[in-house]
């Protein structure tokens, strides 16, 4: 019992008020655009007491005092607290198929300057930006004279290192075709970590980016990915962002969200193609 955490009367090492579950949602919201409804109050307060143990911190109370200030080292610590990263190589299979089957040869004919740009907008620890770069390999080769170039970006600068480090312990590739695994990744002498080949890593540009801040981004993209990431914005923050989105997308590009999100009353500028796959219409 010596090294025993103390336990509150409420069960919890460290008690967390409305005030304080007010505070950082506020927080979260005006600096992400996240919303925390009641129903996260389990998670957050796992995440939060991670670092309030971190710190040495003796309250939520004291968190709350520096994650008000923005500039605060701690800052950024509490913005990848609060970010959900749920992803896998080619999560949501069909997306990665229509690609091949019909946006790749689309693009094939129509662009005659021989660029694709694509971005995956919450790109999470990297899966989702090389699986895409994988099914560009597979249908353009590296020898076509196609300039391809991938941006995958997130909110979590953590996050973002792993996915521009392309190392995956065993179990995240595990799910993959043995065939697969053996073109696109290099194992580990003990098996326990596989990195994607360097020829994948060379199309993606990985960078920290907040979505509601300014895009640094000066030209269009083909296709843009933002799969289950608006699901975490209340609707008026997702009109805009859909928005956003169809003026960064060349006329006729694509735009795929995630399968429990939906454009519907939030735009008119995207017809549906079905499972979530968008194409701009104006």
């Amino acid at each position: 019992m010596g090294n025993a955490q103390p336990i509150s009367m409420t069960g919890r090492e460290f008690p967390m008020s409305d005030e304080n579950f007010g505070v950082i949602s506020k927080v979260a919201y005006q600096y992400t655009g996240i919303k925390l409804p009641d129903e996260k109050r389990q998670m957050i307060y796992s995440r939060i007491a991670r670092r309030i143990r971190a710190l040495s911190l003796d309250d939520f109370d004291q968190y709350c005092a520096l994650i008000i200030d923005d500039q605060n080292e701690e800052f950024n610590e509490f913005i990848n607290a609060i970010t959900t990263n749920l992803t896998s190589f080619f999560r949501e299979n069909h997306h990665f198929e229509y690609l091949e089957s019909t946006v790749i040869p689309g693009l094939k004919k129509a662009n005659s300057d021989r660029k694709v740009r694509i971005w995956s907008a919450g790109c999470s620890t990297g899966e989702e930006p090389y699986s895409i770069a994988m099914t560009l390999l597979k249908n353009f080769g590296l020898s076509s004279g196609w300039d391809l170039k991938i941006l995958a970006t997130d909110l979590d600068s953590n996050v973002v290192t792993t996915g521009r480090n392309g190392l995956y312990a065993a179990d995240r590739v595990s799910g993959m075709k043995p065939e697969l695994i053996e073109k696109w990744f290099n194992a580990s002498d003990d098996g326990s970590r596989y990195e994607v080949v360097q020829r994948a890593k060379d199309l993606i540009q990985f960078n920290r980016l907040n979505l509601l801040d300014n895009w640094p981004m000066k030209n269009k993209f083909d296709i843009i990915f933002c799969r289950n990431v608006v699901i975490y914005f209340d609707k008026p923050t997702q009109k805009k962002l859909f928005d956003r989105y169809a003026d960064q997308l060349n006329d006729g590009g694509y735009l795929i969200i995630g399968h429990s999100e939906s454009l519907n009353k939030l735009t008119d500028r995207f017809e549906s193609i079905g499972k979530t796959i968008y194409r701009k219409i104006g």
